[in-house]
């Protein structure tokens, strides 16, 4: 058993892949930063109501400044551009993960607590342990950002039947935030009998099932990384809350080297090179 665990946990994957997602990672930031948990920047101005979260409280983090919010913006967005270019990706990458779980603990404490940036503080931290290592140590790190990917969707149905009771389901919970947030689709989609219940079900079942997505494999995993994407598209586009945060940490689930060696393989026919063969996620030349 602990064998299998151990194979489970330290599956090898191409460096490659942990390379690309962390190149998307790190180039995400400074847009997130000044939309997405872009509400840091108001109150560096005004810190009235500054109430940290457990861990900022348990750190005795300061609230925002404008001394520390300009400090703390240009230090994570220096240190991602050189980790994204590849240097000093370990030193580099743990002072974004730092800087930026400050940076988002900031944004938590001033209001509600968004779990859509769950997979990406998880994947600031791991993502370097693999730089310039093994397969199974990039494995590894892929590993723990899918594990937060689900565990983001599973708490999330956990906390809509624990906060909502079974009147999360049942009741008029999408007409209400369609009522609040919603679009011209939300609305036709809400004009539709049922719909918004059946959603509403859907949603709870999958986000409840979102575990099997650690075990599956090919075209059935590729299905549900799409349903899943397909489902924060159609959110984004009835109540405009869209969860960017988490779905570039979907990628995790996807063989990202691929789009790479094709590209190399085009490259190299064009000039008259012998093209890689790609396998399974790897790379051998041709014999």
């Amino acid at each position: 058993m602990g064998g299998a665990l151990e194979r489970w946990w330290f599956a090898p994957v191409p460096a490659r892949r942990v390379r690309v997602l962390s190149v998307i990672v790190y180039l995400f930031l400074p847009l997130d930063m000044l939309l997405f948990t872009g509400s840091v920047w108001g109150h560096a101005e005004n810190s009235a109501g500054y109430r940290p979260v457990l861990v900022a409280r348990l750190l005795h983090l300061p609230g925002a400044s404008p001394a520390l919010v300009y400090t703390l913006f240009a230090v994570v967005v220096g240190a991602a551009l050189v980790a994204a270019w590849g240097r000093l990706p370990r030193a580099a990458g743990y002072l974004v993960a730092t800087g930026y779980l400050y940076w988002a603990l900031l944004a938590m404490s001033y209001g509600k607590v968004d779990h859509d940036h769950l997979a990406l503080v998880v994947a600031l931290f791991v993502l370097p342990t693999a730089a310039r290592a093994g397969e199974e140590a990039a494995g590894w790190a892929m590993r723990c950002v899918q594990i937060a990917v689900v565990a983001a969707y599973f708490l999330s149905a956990y906390a809509k039947i624990r906060h909502g009771g079974w009147e999360w389901p049942n009741g008029a919970t999408f007409q209400w935030a369609i009522s609040r947030r919603g679009t011209f689709f939300g609305e036709f989609v809400a004009s539709v009998p049922g719909a918004l219940l059946i959603g509403q079900w859907t949603v709870l079942l999958a986000e409840t099932a979102s575990p099997v997505l650690l075990f599956l494999r090919g075209r059935a995993l590729y299905a549900a990384v799409a349903f899943w994407g397909l489902f924060h598209l159609l959110t984004w586009a009835a109540i405009t809350i869209h969860f960017l945060p988490h779905v570039i940490c979907l990628a995790a689930f996807l063989p990202l080297e691929r789009a790479t060696i094709r590209r190399k393989r085009a490259g190299g026919s064009a000039a008259g090179k012998p093209a890689p063969v790609v396998g399974d996620g790897a790379v051998e030349p041709v014999r």
